[in-house]
């Protein structure tokens, strides 16, 4: 008798949209990864769909759209029985996590974190109030709470960032059996590509790439703008920055002045193409968390980059950077005006980022622990969990809470 194909359901936060995110990016290469193992993929979302969002069956993945507070859910994961569900973010394990408890209890539950929220969030208001970001910061904010609670119930975390991995045993005492390093996962990049890539000649201007909905890729413009880009432009006047991101709204195309060298191009019709074509990436990110797919997407592209502590965090382990991290406003500038005019610095750079990509993020290294993990997982499974109390007990209390907020609202939506 064959043995019938493992299924995999991913409760998707949002479409996924590889164009226009990291995160949506990542989520293709999960699935990419799944279905190379013989997993039939089924993703699933609340969400509306999205001009932009990947063609799934292409990938041959099943698409479903489900809906928040619905019995209608139950149905749909009893009958798919499910071995494993991947959560898109801990938002969609605490709207779906206990009906996936309660109709599949024997499915192995994966959370995606994509970055800890909390620490983006925890930074960022930090920030706004003018001081320095610290540990302490974490446990103001319900979200952590929130986020916290969802890596207990779940069985295991898909972690990008070895400092949030740190972060979350040290800080949060989360066992650190609930927790899988995978980060962004990348091709090989062969000799033939390189040298395909446009030289340090045939390259002109700066870069800055990221979604606008993304709150510290707007802030990293606005630091461009009003800050970065005028002094950079007193030691090269006629250089031009090029801002390219999906969703621009009016208050991002407002900041367009061609006189001063700032263009605002909205979305990249082919992202790789246009930072290919860039001599250097800007990216002045002031908070966040997580690695930075516009980071890595510059050192495939061979493109040297110009960032912060926080945009380089966890990325490029003991290596050397692939162009320059600073903090401080006029060394950021000083280190782009001097990668910009300087080959040998510049090809330097270019040939740390191949080195980052080879020795930290190659698929080929990670995939195949990856699911011989989640394979032990699922045999090991009860004993997994009974070695996990503070989960159990969440989860306990999720379905004796959440669940029945969720049947009230089921229910008086129906009353409507």
């Amino acid at each position: 008798m064959m043995n019938q194909r493992k299924k995999l359901l991913i409760i998707g936060f949002v479409w996924p949209e590889p164009n226009s995110s990291a995160a949506g990016g990542r989520m293709i290469q999960l699935i990419s990864l799944f279905k190379g193992k013989d997993y039939d993929v089924t993703f699933a979302s609340p969400a509306m769909d999205s001009v932009y969002m990947a063609d799934l069956a292409a990938l041959d993945v099943v698409k479903k759209s489900i809906e928040l507070n619905s019995s209608s859910f139950d149905v749909f994961i009893k009958d798919l029985n499910p071995s494993v569900v991947l959560f898109d973010r801990f938002m969609m394990e605490e709207q779906f996590g206990w009906r996936v408890a309660e109709n599949c209890p024997d499915a192995l539950r994966l959370l995606d974190t994509e970055d800890l929220h909390c620490l983006r969030l925890a930074r960022q208001k930090a920030f706004k109030e003018q001081r320095s970001f610290i540990v302490a910061d974490l446990f103001k904010e319900d979200v952590a709470k929130r986020e916290i609670a969802s890596i207990l119930r779940c069985d295991l975390s898909l972690m990008i960032s070895e400092f949030e991995m740190e972060l979350l045993q040290s800080v949060f005492k989360i066992n650190h059996k609930l927790l899988y390093y995978i980060p962004l996962l990348l091709d090989r990049i062969s000799v033939s590509s390189i040298q395909k890539l446009p030289n340090y000649e045939e390259r002109q201007n700066f870069i800055f790439i990221g979604n606008f909905l993304h709150e510290p890729n707007w802030n990293a413009v606005l630091y461009l703008k009003e800050t970065i880009w005028p002094l950079m432009r007193k030691q090269l006047p006629v250089a031009i920055l090029e801002i390219y991101g999906a969703y621009t709204s009016q208050k991002v195309l407002k900041l367009y002045q061609p006189k001063e060298g700032f263009y605002i191009r909205g979305r990249a019709v082919d992202a790789q193409e246009a930072v290919r074509n860039a001599r250097v990436v800007l990216a002045p990110l002031r908070f966040g968390a997580g690695i930075k797919g516009k980071l890595l997407e510059a050192m495939q592209c061979g493109t040297p980059s110009v960032t912060t502590t926080i945009g380089a965090e966890s990325m490029c382990g003991d290596l050397m950077w692939n162009g320059a991290i600073a903090d401080n406003v006029q060394v950021f500038v000083d280190n782009a005006v001097e990668l910009y005019r300087e080959k040998s610095l510049w090809l330097q750079a270019q040939e740390n980022g191949f080195q980052i990509i080879e020795k930290r993020y190659l698929k080929s290294v990670f995939e195949d622990g990856f699911i011989k993990h989640i394979s032990k997982l699922e045999v090991d499974l009860i004993e997994h969990r009974l070695c996990n109390f503070m989960g159990a007990m969440l989860q306990h209390h999720s379905l004796t809470s959440t669940k029945y907020m969720s049947r009230w609202i089921e229910e008086k939506n129906r009353v409507r």
